[in-house]
């Protein structure tokens, strides 16, 4: 374990009490924590004492705050070190099963500790590992192609920069290795004006740690096993904080939740093809009153969708981002 973490680090999670009144866990059952962190959503679910809650986290750190809730809430609550794409692997009674949560934020303690590297205030060696990986930004950084890290930078960033930073990083690595702080450095180069809303390292440090922790895979399949392990009435809720997560959740509940007609002039013949109940296609944001008291949160939005068919197929979801998980899959030589 991390010996930096400091348990008494105030984490705020966000939209609780949105997410709270989605969920209806007054009515008991058993809810899926699928990125629980340091517990803010567990913890409140767990007040009723009818309620079970599977808390899942790849990074291992989570278990320190794991570990009081399992001492307090005993046959109620478990925690596993797993990925959430990997959901399907847990053992419950599925018939329990109301709602399952994703919040796909980072917490102030992951983006404070100085050894995961995803603050571009950190010194030392890349790193970027929430756990369970098979490499890390060093490694990236260091032996992907030029034309590859111009594809990561892009499409995962959306940065404009990125053939002008990306050759910068070439030139240099040739005769060192790439710190944190040199690449900030780099960036800060390329980018010389300041921006006041974001840091100039921010869409490429994001685009490193969605390759590394293979972000975009993981949430497609987070989000296909979440639908196949509900029963029809459950609730899948995710919480996003950039637009590429929000455009891949926006459109698993918007496309599945139309009944489309392959003809204008030819109705469905099956009206029940829907997947599932869009009750809001908007999503919701933190009020000014979170705002204040939290203020990384303004860029969270909160979707969320109810189960109402058994069986889904999902194939225009893996094709309409198939672009994304192909970039995710590209390779280098170590």
């Amino acid at each position: 374990m991390n010996a930096t973490i400091n348990l008494e680090d105030k984490h705020f999670p966000v939209l609780l009490n949105e997410l709270i009144s989605i969920i209806s866990p007054l009515y008991g059952g058993t809810f899926i924590d699928c990125t629980f962190g340091q517990g803010g959503y567990s913890k409140k679910i767990l007040e009723n004492k009818n309620n079970h809650v599977l808390a899942i986290d790849r990074d291992k750190d989570s278990y320190l705050y794991s570990k009081e809730l399992e001492k307090n809430y005993k046959k109620r609550f478990s925690f596993h070190n797993i990925k959430f794409s990997e959901i399907n692997k847990l053992k419950f009674k599925t018939k329990d099963l109301k709602a399952i949560i994703f919040d796909l934020g980072y917490s102030f303690n992951q983006i404070k500790n100085s050894k995961k590297g995803l603050s571009f205030n950190s010194k030392g060696k890349l790193d970027m590992r929430m756990g369970i990986n098979d490499f890390s930004a060093k490694e990236v950084i260091s032996y992907m192609s030029e034309e590859n890290l111009i594809k990561i930078f892009k499409i995962f960033g959306e940065e404009k920069y990125s053939k002008k930073i990306v050759r910068k990083i070439v030139e240099i690595r040739k005769t060192q290795e790439i710190k944190t702080e040199d690449l900030t450095k780099i960036i800060n180069t390329i980018k010389k004006y300041k921006n006041k809303k974001i840091n100039n390292s921010t869409q490429i440090f994001q685009a490193i740690r969605i390759f590394v922790n293979k972000e975009i895979t993981e949430l497609m399949n987070g989000l296909i096993n979440a639908f196949n392990l509900l029963p029809i009435g459950g609730i899948i809720t995710v919480v996003t904080f950039h637009s590429l997560e929000d455009k891949i959740v926006k459109f698993f509940f918007k496309n599945y939740s139309e009944n489309k007609n392959l003809s204008r002039y030819i109705p469905n013949i099956d009206e029940n093809v829907k997947c599932f109940d869009l009750k809001k296609k908007k999503p919701i944001i933190p009020n000014l009153n979170e705002l204040k008291m939290n203020p990384p949160s303004r860029s969270a939005k909160l979707r969320y969708a109810i189960k109402i068919k058994n069986k889904c197929e999902f194939d225009e979801f893996k094709k309409k981002f198939k672009y994304l998980t192909d970039v995710e899959n590209l390779k280098f030589k170590r």
